[in-house]
This record gives structure tokens, sequence and C-alpha cells, in this order.
């Protein structure tokens, strides 16, 4: 009688027989000299065209026909660059104490406004403010927190140049004024708002870390640009910036604490110059009269955000990307034309362990690809930009290293979805049209003005093109007037809510590769 003994594989399970996978697909991967040098081309472009972009970008600031030195930018204390220009009404408080005011108007001029673009109108920009604020000194870019009403967003409490909270909404008006208070105990401040000056309702509060025993407090008025955006012949779009100024009227001042008393110190923190308007109609500055105070203002405090930012130098990141997706298509697609995947999946019957196994391996070396090219493209592309006169808008660097490890991240990520791609296509021609229809596309749609404002937010919210917002390093900030869209670098999802847009259809990819590998017979 014969016994027929069942056949065992010489593959150890579970962690060993993986790592020997590993190991096999890393092997097929290093000994193919073109795929090699594809991703290490994905590198290089992404530094050269970074380079040359910094080297072709310069900037310089002029005074009439010579040009001159640029002025320091401000920094606010988290170290982002700020506006910080408004007219202050102030006094010295030593130690812990509070202010309170009444606003009963808040009132404005807008200078060649839209449609015509040629005449000066009452009105107020919905982002002009006025009210309380204590700050670390008259410096630009110190520490402050300010109670104030708006133009037409209400009450806010707002402190060190990004953070803002919410009051009652509302206007503000003689027959319904807003009665403000700001008080500070230590290093915290705390806004309140009140329609009559008896019942009180906390806004919110302010830690400002470091906070000097002396500080400035007082009135404040100021007023952003108005922005006016409208589509270009060609496409894109035109931003047109007009001086506005706003009018605030202040009574009931009720300072407590130790405060000098008597005059108050008139400033206009960060103001350089002065404009027509100013000069021939109505100044900045304040007017007096039986304890009501009128205050006139320009400015903004708020995040600045005109200016270069890091991610100018990472214009070799789509280029890079094709190269990627070429590189790994071919790594997968290769073996079906070659008839080498019978061979795999004898080796390795598993197909989910042999797809996982290739997309780690193409993940780890394009991911460390990325990271080199992006570390190294940053640094010296700062470098460049400056010494050519730009200025960079500076961010922490946590920031930087997320945009460093976001870049390399994007790179992975779309080498295992363009392996998916590969598995499910079996041919490379396919394969790399899908990959790059699906996620280079729509990123040049939306970012080169081809599209609608709205539906270049879209095309960004919903396809794998979301996963480029892990580039962006400056965020729109909602309290202060900007054109956020695509084609500026700002996009509709967070950095990483982005990427996870990207990650998700790389997810469903897979999932559908390795069905389509167990469904069809290889």
């Amino acid at each position: 009688m014969t016994t027929t003994l069942p056949y065992h594989s010489g593959l150890r399970a579970g962690r060993d027989g993986f790592a020997r996978l590993l190991r096999a697909e890393w092997t097929k991967f290093r000994t193919v000299r073109g795929w090699v040098i594809g991703m290490a081309a994905a590198a290089l472009v992404i530094v050269l065209l970074g380079l040359l972009t910094a080297s072709g970008s310069h900037a310089s600031c002029s005074v009439g026909s010579v040009e001159v030195a640029c002025a320091a930018v401000p920094v606010g204390p988290g170290g982002e660059a700020v506006e910080d220009q408004f007219y202050f009404m102030h006094q010295p408080l030593a130690g812990d104490g509070s202010i309170t005011v009444r606003v009963t108007s808040l009132t404005g001029v807008i200078t060649y406004p839209p449609p015509n673009h040629n005449e000066i109108v009452p009105g107020v920009v919905p982002w002009a403010k006025a009210g309380l604020i204590i700050k670390d000194s008259t410096r630009q870019g110190s520490a402050y927190a300010a109670m104030m009403v708006t133009g037409s967003h209400g009450v806010r409490m707002q402190h060190n140049f990004t953070e803002d909270t919410a009051g009652r909404p509302g206007g503000v008006s003689a027959a319904s004024p807003r009665w403000l208070r700001l008080t500070r105990s230590g290093d915290m401040l705390t806004g309140y708002e009140s329609a009559d000056g008896t019942q009180w309702t906390k806004v919110g509060t302010a830690h400002l870390a470091g906070l000097p025993a002396t500080v400035q407090v007082g009135l404040f008025v100021t007023s952003p640009g108005d922005l006016t955006v409208k589509q270009a012949d060609l496409g894109g779009s035109i931003e047109q910036v007009r001086f506005t100024q706003a009018t605030a009227v202040f009574d009931h001042v009720d300072l407590q604490g130790n405060a000098p008393g008597g005059a108050w110190g008139r400033d206009a923190v960060g103001v350089t110059g002065t404009t027509d308007w100013e000069r021939y109609h109505r100044p900045n500055g304040v007017q007096e009269s039986g304890g009501t105070f009128t205050v006139a203002g320009t400015g903004d405090i708020a995040p600045r955000m005109d200016g270069q930012t890091i991610e100018r130098t990472l214009t070799g990141v789509l280029t890079g990307l094709i190269l990627v997706i070429v590189v790994v298509v071919m790594f997968i697609t290769a073996e079906y034309r070659r008839g080498l995947i019978r061979t795999t999946l004898l080796a390795s019957p598993r197909r989910g362990r042999m797809l996982a196994a290739k997309a780690l391996v193409t993940g780890t070396v394009t991911f460390i690809a990325g990271l080199a090219a992006a570390m190294v493209t940053v640094t010296f592309g700062k470098q460049i930009l400056r010494s050519n006169g730009n200025y960079i808008l500076p961010v922490t660097p946590l920031t930087e290293l997320r945009v460093v490890v976001g870049v390399a991240a994007l790179f992975a990520v779309t080498a295992v979805l363009a392996l998916a791609l590969g598995a499910v296509f079996r041919r490379s021609v396919a394969a790399v049209i899908t990959a790059i229809v699906v996620i280079v596309v729509p990123h040049v749609l939306a970012t080169a003005s081809v599209l609608p404002e709205g539906a270049a937010q879209w095309l960004l919210r919903l396809t794998p093109a979301a996963g480029f917002a892990i580039q962006q390093s400056i965020p729109g900030y909602a309290h202060v007037i900007g054109h956020y869209v695509p084609q500026a670098g700002y996009y509709p999802l967070a950095p990483w809510a982005g990427l996870a847009v990207l990650c998700g259809y790389t997810a469903l990819a897979l999932c559908l590769a390795i069905f389509q590998l167990r469904r069809r017979d290889a």
C-alpha cells in the first residue's frame, strides 16, 4: 500500500515567510537598473526643478525709482509673519486690572470700490476692528489680547494674531451700542461683552505666557484693505486691494488698576506713511470731546499672507510623481508581460501577501527618495530665495518637517496606488494613464486657472489629488481677508485630511487588486 505525503513549502509561515517575500521583492526591484535609475531620476527632478524655480524668483523693494533694502517684517509670538498696524490710544497698566468701554458707532470709507473703482464711498469692510486691547508693548508683533466689534462679524475676542473667538453677531450703532470689557489677571486675559453695561457675557480667555508686569492698555481701531477678485480675460483672476479707514466712537471709558491716569498716549502703531485721504480729509488719530473719543485707524492685526512659502521650492513634485508612477507600474506589469507572475504566485500562493510585499517595498523606496529630495530642495531652495531678495513666510520647525515628510508620504502612497492599478489593469499603458488622470490631472486643472474656483476646490476634495494639500505650509485664516483658492496655493482640505483622502483611494485600489488577483487565473 502506497502512502502519499502532503507537500510542505520550504518557506516558514508567519513573519519569516513574509520577510523572505520582502527580500525577494526588494531583490527584484534593485536588480533592474532601469527601475533604480527611474526612482533616482524622480528624486533628482524634484531637486533640479525646485532649485531652478528658486533661482528664477527675484524680489526687491524700492522708493520711487531707487531700490532699497526691504523693511523687516514683524513676527508674532508664534513665529508667524504678521500685520500689526493700528491706531492705539493707551496707558500703561502695572499688574492686574481691567478696562471697560461702550462703542456707539463704527463707520468708514473705502477708496475705489467695485464695480467702477473710481470713487471714494462710505463703507466698513467686514474685518474692520474697533475696541479694547491689552498689549505687551507698542512694538509690532508683541503679544496681545483684544475685545472688539467688527464690520460684519459681530463681537470677537482675538489674541496673538492667529486666535479668534466669536461673540454675539450683529453691528453697532447709537441705538444698539456694544459694551466691551477686558481684564487681566497675571498671564490670563478675559474678554466680556454686554448690551447694557450691566449683564455681562464671557466671550473668551487668552493665556499670554511671559506677559510683562507692565503692559499697554487702551482703545484701538484698524481697517484692512478691501479685496476685489475678478476673472481675467484669459483665465485666472485679478486681485485689487484698496485703502480703507474705519472710525469708531467710544465713551464710558473705565480703566481699573494701577494706571497713572491723566493724558492718554497716542500712537499709530506700524504706520510708515499717510495716504492722500488721510492727509487731506481725515488723518488717523483721536478726537476727544467731553469723555467721548472718536478714533480713526487703518491697517490690520492679523497673520501676514503675502510672501513666498517653503512649498514654492517643490515645483518638481508633479514631474517626479509621474516618473514614480511609471516605474512602479512597470514593476508589477513586467511580471505579467514576461509571464513571471506564475512563478511569483507559486512561491507565495497567498496573493494578498505578495501584493502587500510589493507595496511595502515600493512604498519604502519612494518614501526614502521623496524624503531625501524634499529635504535637499527645501533647505537649499530657501537659501536661494532669500539671496534673491524674496521674503519667505516663516513657519515652525514642526510645520517644515510636516511638509518635507508629507511630500515623502505623498510619493509613497501614490506609488502604492499606482502598484494597485498596475495589478488591476495588468498593462503598463492603461495603468500609467489611469494613475496620471486620477492624481496629476485634477491637480493641474485645479491650480492652472482652467476651472472655476468652486469646481477646482471640489476637485481637490473628492479626487486623489487632495493629497497635494500635505504641501501647504501657511493656512488660510477665517478672520483674514484673502483669496484662498488652489491657484494661490490654498487647498480646501487640511494637510493631513487631504492625504487621508489619497490613502482612502489607495486602500480601495489595493482591495480591488487583491480581489482581481484571487478571482482571475494568473
